[in-house]
């Protein structure tokens, strides 16, 4: 059995299919975290033409997200949904491991994943070999 590190909405699903198929040679995207903002971390995400192995892929429904290795610890259990609204239109992440956030929203503050937790849930981690 297998664990998800983070599950998209319709609505991301969707605007990943977008962004692929308005761009040169891209299967999908990749999403990382960096040092970065005034609460300490920032969401990244790039295009990606060519998958690299070491990632994590997450599917649905054609959509394909990668993500990088040094985020997954921080990323587990986090719902990635797009939204459009007056104020802003991107991708949001509703990320249990966020402690805080910056006024503006650009940067997070994360902790890694309680792993402990998450095997008292039955959220067991089952990486692929």
């Amino acid at each position: 059995m297998g664990f998800a590190v983070m599950t998209m909405t319709d609505a991301a699903a969707e605007r990943v299919r977008e962004i692929v198929e308005n761009a040169d040679d891209a299967q999908g995207i990749r999403v990382g975290i960096k040092k970065g903002g005034c609460a300490g971390m920032e969401y990244t995400i790039n295009l990606v033409t060519e998958p690299n192995a070491k990632d994590d892929l997450i599917e649905r429904e054609g959509a394909k997200v990668w993500v990088e290795p040094a985020a997954v610890l921080y990323l587990l259990g986090t719902q990635m949904d797009f939204e459009v609204s007056t104020l802003r239109t991107g991708f949001t992440f509703n990320n249990p491991n966020q402690t805080s956030a910056c006024g503006c929203g650009e940067s997070v503050e994360l902790k890694p994943a309680d792993l402990a937790a998450l095997a008292a849930r039955g959220d067991a981690v089952v990486r692929a070999t």
